[in-house]
């Protein structure tokens, strides 16, 4: 799934760049939802670990980023020492949440590991009070308390009498949002500084740093069957790159609250594919766990919003 670098921009009245920016969020989770099937084929065709996978997709990403850069603008990729513990920070964390999203997948399957990821905002306003003492209002405790419940749903705390996950399971899954929240926490601190494309090459290339030193405990499949090169061609350019590259275009000319709440259409695509290419079906816990976490984010980008439009109305 989606690593969305968070961008703000003004409100503004729909335009044909809107519609266009809509489109492209949309197509953006399109994309990042075949993640976990292009994880799960990948892992099925060599057996290969989630931590070598997790390894080699943020090699081979860093390593086209930073090819790009450097032929397209070379000076995108000049940052400030010191904030370089950010963005060491910021690649660790991205290295350990595409390894414990790996073993999500495989573990809990690719709709529950991208719900329990969609838990990621609202542990990030917990955060941000928590740090930086920004408010927590009464939408951001309704979203929060909505997304914990459902989150605790889909992790496989099952009222209903079906089966739950296993604890391992339970616990990996409640793993993802919390380093897809870090991620974001230390993104905060340098993208009003460079370039989403600078911040997400030396996230990707500090992500794999991070990994290398347990790859040789790790095991490495080879030779490599052709069916699995392009289950992991698509795992980089299908659910990688070109999301990414979408989402940018798009917070170019959206405002980032709408962005967000279209984003959330990850969770219906990665529903759809999973039914149909991998066979995975919501039980009746999880799929009110899910439609508290969709509830639940929703609430917080709109008050987010609602909040942003009265203080703009206050200061004119």
């Amino acid at each position: 799934m989606a690593d969305p670098p968070a961008v703000e921009n003004s409100e503004a009245s729909p335009t044909r760049s809107d519609l266009l920016g809509s489109l492209a969020v949309i197509a953006a989770a399109a994309c990042w939802g075949t993640s976990g099937v292009f994880v799960k084929l990948a892992a099925n065709h060599t057996n290969i670990s989630a931590l070598s996978l997790a390894f080699w997709r943020d090699t081979t990403t860093f390593a086209i980023l930073v090819t790009g850069l450097a032929i397209l603008r070379p000076s995108w990729l000049r940052v400030r020492r010191r904030d370089l513990v950010w963005l060491i920070g910021l690649g660790a964390s991205l290295g350990v949440f595409h390894l414990l999203w790996n073993l999500g997948v495989l573990l809990n399957g690719a709709a529950v590991a991208t719900v329990q990821q969609a838990a990621m905002p609202a542990i990030v306003a917990i955060a941000a009070w928590a740090i930086w003492r920004e408010s927590l209002t009464w939408y951001k405790i309704l979203a929060i308390t909505l997304t914990f419940v459902g989150t605790v749903l889909v992790s496989g705390l099952d009222f209903l009498g079906q089966a739950a996950l296993s604890p391992g399971g339970v616990l990996i899954g409640l793993g993802i949002p919390v380093t897809y929240a870090s991620w974001t926490l230390f993104g905060k601190q340098v993208r009003a500084v460079y370039n989403p494309f600078t911040t997400l090459t030396y996230a990707f290339g500090f992500g794999a740093l991070v990994l290398l030193p347990f790859q040789p405990f790790a095991h490495q499949p080879w030779p490599v069957p052709p069916p699995a090169w392009l289950f992991f061609a698509g795992l980089i350019g299908v659910s990688t790159i070109l999301p990414f590259a979408l989402y940018t275009f798009a917070l170019g000319g959206l405002p980032a609250s709408i962005a967000s709440i279209l984003a959330m259409s990850e969770i219906a695509f990665v529903s759809v594919y999973a039914y149909v290419l991998l066979g995975e079906r919501l039980s009746a816990s999880q799929i009110l766990g899910t439609i508290l976490v969709v509830g639940g984010v929703l609430q917080l980008s709109l008050g987010r919003q609602r909040s942003r439009q009265i203080q703009q109305a206050a200061e004119h």
